[in-house]
């Protein structure tokens, strides 16, 4: 099982993530698309990269914005695959 990060690696991650936030005790970042199906489009990509790694994002959509919550229930905190996952967003977004 992966292992929480500590709150000192917890703050050298988000230094590498600069649109994400902590809230909740998750990584929480909100993305606002074109329309719809570009948001659509987004998460099913995100769906794909997800499903890969075997580690699933919490996903809420409005019209065309999309929020993701990412954090490793069975580790109780976030784990450096909540970040792997984030970079993934941020590069399926066109922001890496």
């Amino acid at each position: 099982m992966t292992q929480a990060l500590t709150p000192d690696q917890l703050t050298d991650a988000l230094e590498t993530l600069p649109r994400w936030s902590l809230k909740d005790g998750k990584l929480h970042r909100t993305m606002k698309f074109g329309s719809f199906s570009e948001a659509l489009a987004f998460m099913v990509r995100l769906g794909i990269e997800a499903e890969k790694s075997d580690h699933h994002p919490e996903l809420f959509n409005v019209y065309s914005t999309v929020t993701v919550e990412l954090t490793t229930h069975d580790a109780g905190g976030i784990t450096m695959l909540d970040v792997a996952l984030a970079e993934a967003v941020d590069r399926l977004a066109g922001e890496a």
